[in-house]
């Protein structure tokens, strides 16, 4: 077998093919001369290549639209534990973003190469690698840096072998946001069927996952989006998804917004990921000794809360990263949440919106993804 693999390889990667006795005559052949000339380095014959790669770079950090650019990235040697991965989709999240920026709290060195979470195919191994073959299907679990370009070297202990069935732009993206979605409603409060939850930025992957997931189990939804064009459309859409109730913030300019609550309890727990009054409008509908958790701030603008929302309901405010909850010994559950997520994938009972975009236009994707093209789907690319 081992003599099949290196003729393989040889072929793989254009070296000339040779009888097993001329290349045992070549390779003393070789080392006679590197004994005469020490400064002359040969790469052994076993020696494992990765692909050239093409990969989206930033040389130092700013604005992701003018500081990131397509390069061509030399092939690789590969390790005995490393794996090398032909990518097969990866997505613009706000995260990538912020650490192209440099404002996100833990980031790659610059240089480096962007994106964060993804889904490929195996391509070749290191000699000592087990439990993963070539041709199988992989996410770096939990997400590693430099995702975005079409080969992929890393130690076989970051990837996760998940099923070659499952749609390329779910398992692209399923840790970053599904992931967060389920460890927030389990991790902040013991919710059991029929009781409830409010939460603003409904129409993000985060809130629609949120919306199924409390579904799943029984659990009421009350969402509350910003005021646009074409409201009523997204309403109908997330009730579609299973939300129970959903307003526009406009409509929560009341003084007391549980009386537009028919049949659903008061919530025990709510999520906030946009910031200022979107949070305060949350903190309205949370039960005695409720839990708002934040998990963004696109509104760029702080969280406002009463005195009274402290003493008299006894309100908690807390705050969610999945990159700490990754670090923590609780991440040892990250793969089989990993595989519980994509099983709802498949079954039909996990949904969220996003756009596929061949690489060739990865700039326009990042446009979108900036929101200089106004609102868009989730941008995954597709190499």
């Amino acid at each position: 077998m081992a003599s099949v693999r290196l003729v393989a390889l040889k072929a793989l990667h254009g070296w000339s093919i040779m009888s097993s006795s001329s290349l045992c005559n070549h390779s003393h052949s070789l080392l006679r001369h590197r004994t005469h000339h020490h400064a002359f380095s040969i790469r052994p014959f076993s020696a494992i290549m990765s692909p050239p790669s093409m990969a989206v770079l930033y040389d130092h950090h700013g604005p992701p639209d003018t500081v990131t650019r397509v390069v061509e990235v030399p092939p690789v040697e590969l390790k005995e534990t490393d794996v090398c991965v032909k990518m097969l989709a990866a997505p613009i999240n706000p995260s990538d973003i912020n650490r192209i920026e440099g404002v996100y709290p833990v980031r790659p060195q610059v240089p480096a190469v962007g994106g964060y979470e993804g889904v490929g195919q195996v391509h070749s191994l290191g000699s000592a690698v087990k439990g993963i073959s070539p041709g199988d299907w992989v996410i770096p679990s939990p997400p590693s840096s430099g995702t975005w370009q079409t080969y992929v070297i890393k130690d076989q202990s970051v990837w996760h072998k998940i099923d070659k069935d499952t749609p390329i732009e779910y398992a692209a993206t399923i840790t970053v946001n599904p992931l967060t979605a389920l460890l927030m409603l389990e991790d902040f409060a013991s919710l059991k069927s029929g009781d409830a939850i409010v939460q603003n930025g409904a129409t993000s992957i985060v809130g629609q996952c949120i919306i199924q997931l409390a579904r799943n189990r029984g659990i009421r939804s009350i969402n509350i989006i910003r005021d646009r064009a074409g409201s009523d459309k997204v309403k109908e859409k997330l009730k579609k998804l299973g939300a129970d109730e959903v307003y526009t913030e406009s409509q929560l300019e009341v003084k007391n917004v549980k009386a537009l609550l028919v049949n659903i309890p008061e919530p025990a727990l709510g999520f906030n990921c946009v910031g200022g009054n979107a949070a305060s409008l949350v903190l309205k509908f949370l039960r005695q000794g409720g839990t708002m958790v934040t998990y963004g701030g696109m509104s760029k603008k702080p969280i406002t809360v009463s005195t009274s929302s402290f003493i008299f309901k006894d309100l908690s405010l807390r705050g969610f990263w999945l990159q700490k909850w990754m670090t923590s010994d609780k991440a040892k559950e990250c793969r089989k949440l990993i595989d519980y997520l994509l099983s709802l994938v498949c079954e039909g009972k996990l949904t969220y919106d996003m756009e596929l975009v061949p690489f060739s236009d990865f700039h326009t994707a990042l446009d979108k993804a900036l929101g200089n093209l106004g609102s868009q789907p989730k941008q995954v690319i597709k190499f």
